[in-house]
């Protein structure tokens, strides 16, 4: 069975500022580098086999400190890189809010095309690893999409949410992903 805990990137600048992010490629600030230290002290306490990581530095760098105690070589997979918010990428969500209706932005990556791309990806890591427990550091977005195809849900916005260092968890078991955990927060110390 394969089991996968997805790790949400830890904080940005413009994740504080409330800019959509997308693929415009921003590094961890203070704060995120502490989460990902967080991420890392809580998740060497369990046996890992493969590490994944978007390669937006973001999530590389989050990867990278959960990796000082986990040794695991880091393998990059664009099939998760956050979605492209196309114009608003840069925005805050006032600005967003002003200048386009119903979160349709210029030049931004289709829904379906996100969505089967994660899939891909997903597919990709049940071949390669059928019996092993993956890290896979990743984004809001992507996190929201693989979590709402499993749970039913209609569109990823419907969920809430997701804390940068989050933890969620889901498993390959029966011939489907299954939904174990969701936005684990209690290892981050600004949550306790």
């Amino acid at each position: 069975m394969t089991q996968i805990c997805l790790v949400r990137h830890g904080q940005t600048d413009w994740n504080v500022q409330r800019k959509l992010q997308g693929k415009t490629d921003i590094p961890l600030n203070r704060v995120g580098r502490k989460q990902a230290r967080e991420c890392c002290n809580h998740l060497k306490e369990s046996a890992w086999d493969v590490l994944i990581s978007s390669p937006l530095v973001r999530a590389k760098e989050t990867a990278e400190i959960i990796n000082e105690e986990i040794h695991l070589p880091i393998e990059e997979m664009e099939e998760f890189m956050e979605r492209s918010f196309g114009d608003a990428e840069g925005l805050t969500m006032e600005e967003r809010d002003r200048l386009y209706s119903y979160n349709q932005y210029p030049n931004q990556e289709e829904v379906e095309d996100f969505k089967a791309r994660i899939v891909a990806g997903l597919k990709k890591i049940n071949e390669r690893f059928p019996t092993e427990k993956v890290l896979l550091v990743c984004h809001g977005a992507v996190i929201r999409m693989i979590l709402s195809i499993f749970s039913g849900e209609e569109q990823e916005v419907t969920l809430p949410r997701l804390e940068n260092g989050c933890l969620n968890t889901i498993h390959f078991e029966e011939g489907d992903w299954k939904i174990k955990e969701y936005n684990l927060v209690g290892h981050l110390s600004e949550h306790n």
